[in-house]
């Protein structure tokens, strides 16, 4: 008993005298990278990675081509009245050479077409020559077929039109030259190798 009044005191005094154990150790710093926050830029997606990132384009695209002249696609009311504004001479003179043999072909259709003379405007085409009978296309392989089959290719309707058709409004192009929508072509081939002569005949006739 007297040596435990003896020890007590020691004991309370080591236990006083014990150092405060540390903070809470999960205070520490803690050694991982900080987290970091992207930026806008780096959030926004790349064009290219994904269809999604590419805005589709809005260039227009192009319509499918037009008729072209010359060719069984007769031109169009607007690419006819584009052109027949006068001035017929000057653009055959442009784009075709001489004028004189075209204007003469046309005023000798005319011609035959309103005196119902079959020899004179079969003499006039270029065989085989392209026809529309009864509203199919077809080729004509001499003058005799062309005017045995005269009276389905040059209709009544096509006989008026070429009667009204007037040389100064005539559509030109460097395919040739066209009465109407396209129902009858004058066109030229060249005789020598300069093609400083040509003969000019109706290569398609019909509505």
């Amino acid at each position: 008993m007297r040596l435990i009044k003896i020890l007590l005191p020691t004991l309370m005094l080591a236990a006083c005298s014990q150092p405060t154990p540390p903070a809470n150790e999960a205070a520490a710093p803690s050694t991982s990278p900080p987290a970091t926050t992207p930026t806008a830029a780096e959030d926004a997606p790349q064009a290219g990675l994904s269809p999604d990132a590419v805005e589709p384009s809005t260039a227009a695209t192009p319509d499918t081509a037009p008729p072209v002249a010359g060719t069984d696609s007769a031109a169009t009311p607007a690419d006819a009245s584009a052109e027949a504004e006068g001035g017929a001479r000057e653009r055959i003179t442009k784009l075709l050479g001489d004028a004189a043999p075209y204007e003469n072909v046309f005023n000798e259709l005319q011609r035959g077409v309103a005196a119902g003379d079959r020899a004179a405007v079969a003499g006039l085409m270029r065989y085989p020559v392209r026809v529309t009978i009864a509203g199919k296309n077809q080729k004509v392989a001499d003058a005799a077929a062309f005017q045995r089959d005269y009276d389905k290719i040059v209709t009544p309707a096509l006989a008026k039109l070429i009667a009204e058709q007037k040389f100064d409004t005539l559509f030109v192009n460097w395919q040739g030259v066209m009465l109407g929508q396209g129902e009858v072509w004058i066109n030229g081939t060249c005789l020598d190798k300069e093609c400083t002569k040509s003969d000019v005949k109706v290569n398609n006739i019909g509505q």
